[in-house]
């Protein structure tokens, strides 16, 4: 009796484990996903048949020496050393053959400084350019005569306005049009005359400047006393932020002990920097032709993103997240849905590693019977008609010239 109890509980078991049928396709959640892959089925899909090429690897999934070549660091400067003399500290700590960074802090000054290794100082001159954002205490000279005189000043001073860099500066000391994004006072203290301010600001803004104008507006004089930069760009201080000590803590750890944790949570796949551009996916046989600088045409393309406009830059990614190149696009999103041919994108900057992924162009009915025709002597080597010619492909060739261009493909 209880042996056929329990072969009875067995059955009932296996009844529940099977998957009962369904109408409703399952929905992927990828909002957890990493990097550029982050909600990638909020994506427009092109198309979804490629042949996946068992190359290349997943951002944080590279072997380390590869993550290194792809590699940023968003540091925390310390006071007292250029910019200058951090990177060149951080290219002999990690033994990289290149670094760069996100633009020059003054010694004094602390804060993000996104520092760039091998492939990705390639992102070097886009995160210049980027805002900033800062914190600033500013002494005055004199006693305010008027409550809020200082907040009312540092409101004023938005928008574009004229500067002259400091006497001593990186660049040349000419007159030069900035612009002020946001600021406000954030604590002024009456007693010592110190106020403490936090500004949004385009790339080339002097703060000490800027202080002395506060001075000027307040009509008491005024200069820096202290300044830190809060964001670069997309990065900023409360995320990924890590010291020197942390850099050369993490390699001393991976020499010693062959522990690469401490070191992948210092260095950040250069994909982190891209996270704000619109994305365009781009298929794996597509990819090695783009990194040798072909323009991105519809045939290559998978999925891409919402409002895409023309002359917008765009990233270009494998589907395993990671980015390819820079690119500016040619396309509308309206237009990528629905157009049959075209380019889609062409190249800016481009990130990866030629050959990274396999060539895979040249290898169509056309190109194949070129290089069988250039062997054999009937083209000569640069692909172009001889005596030995047949005349079906001098046929072929005058009719191609004879053809009328595509037209442009407009935007409905």
């Amino acid at each position: 009796m209880p042996k056929d109890k329990k072969r009875k509980s067995s059955n009932g078991t296996a009844a529940e484990m099977v998957i009962a049928p369904s109408s409703e396709k399952p929905s992927i959640d990828t909002s957890e996903w990493p990097l550029l892959l982050k909600n990638y089925d909020r994506l427009h899909v092109r198309s979804s048949h490629y042949t996946p090429i068992p190359t290349g690897f997943s951002p944080l999934k590279r072997p380390l020496a590869t993550y290194l070549d792809y590699g940023c660091i968003n540091l925390d400067k310390p006071a007292n050393p250029s910019s200058h003399e951090v990177v060149a500290w951080i290219k002999r700590i990690l033994r990289v053959e290149k670094t760069g960074h996100s633009g020059t802090l003054d010694p004094k000054v602390t804060g993000c400084l996104i520092v760039c290794i091998n492939r990705g100082t390639r992102l070097v001159k886009a995160q210049q350019s980027a805002g900033k954002e800062y914190v600033a205490i500013v002494r005055l000279h004199a006693a305010l005569d008027a409550d809020g005189k200082l907040g009312r000043a540092i409101e004023t001073l938005r928008g574009a306005l004229f500067q002259r860099p400091p006497l001593i500066s990186a660049v040349k000391r000419q007159l030069r049009i900035r612009t002020i994004y946001d600021s406000k006072l954030v604590e002024f203290d009456t007693e010592r005359n110190l106020g403490i301010f936090w500004v949004k600001c385009e790339a080339g803004t002097y703060i000490r400047t800027l202080c002395v104008h506060l001075g000027l507006l307040t009509g008491v004089g005024g200069h820096m006393q202290e300044l830190r930069r809060v964001r670069s760009g997309i990065m900023g201080e409360d995320k990924h932020l890590c010291t020197m000590h942390d850099v050369l803590d993490a390699q001393f750890v991976y020499d010693q002990y062959k522990d690469e944790t401490y070191l992948r949570r210092v260095v950040k796949p250069l994909e982190l920097l891209l996270t704000n551009f619109k994305r365009v996916v781009v298929k794996d046989s597509a990819v090695n032709a783009i990194c040798y600088g072909a323009k991105l045409m519809i045939p290559g393309l998978l999925r891409f993103a919402d409002g895409i406009e023309v002359g917008d830059e765009v990233v270009m990614m494998t589907t395993k997240g990671e980015a390819i190149a820079v690119g500016i696009a040619q396309m509308t999103t309206a237009v990528m849905a629905y157009c049959d041919h075209g380019v889609v994108a062409k190249i800016k900057r481009v990130v990866m590693e030629r050959d990274t992924y396999p060539r895979k162009w040249g290898l169509g009915p056309v190109a194949t019977k070129k290089k069988a025709m250039i062997k054999a002597g009937q083209l000569d080597a640069k692909g172009r008609p001889n005596d030995n010619t047949p005349e079906d492909w001098r046929k072929m060739l005058l009719e191609q010239a004879a053809a009328p261009p595509a037209p442009a493909v407009a935007a409905p």
